[in-house]
C-alpha cells in the first residue's frame, strides 16, 4: 500500500509535526507512514482522511499483490 500523506501535507500547508498533533499520533509516524514503513490502523487512515476531507481511498492506495 501506499499513500499520499506528503502531497496531502503539501496541499494543506502542513508539517509532520502539525498533522501528527491533529490526529493525536507523533511526528515519527507521520513519517514512517510517509515512507511506507508503516501500515496505519483504520482508525488512524480514518482520521488522516478525514483531515483532509477526502475518502480514506483517495489518501491509501492499494498496490497489486496486497
Amino acid at each position: 500500500m501506499t499513500n499520499r500523506i506528503k502531497v496531502e501535507r503539501a496541499i494543506h500547508s502542513l508539517t509532520q509535526e502539525e498533522l501528527a498533533k491533529r490526529i493525536s499520533v507523533s511526528r515519527q509516524t507521520i513519517n514512517a507512514m510517509e515512507a511506507n514503513k508503516y501500515v496505519p490502523s483504520t482508525v488512524l487512515a480514518l482520521k488522516i482522511a478525514r483531515e483532509f476531507s477526502k475518502p480514506v481511498e483517495e489518501i491509501f492506495i492499494l498496490e497489486e499483490g496486497d
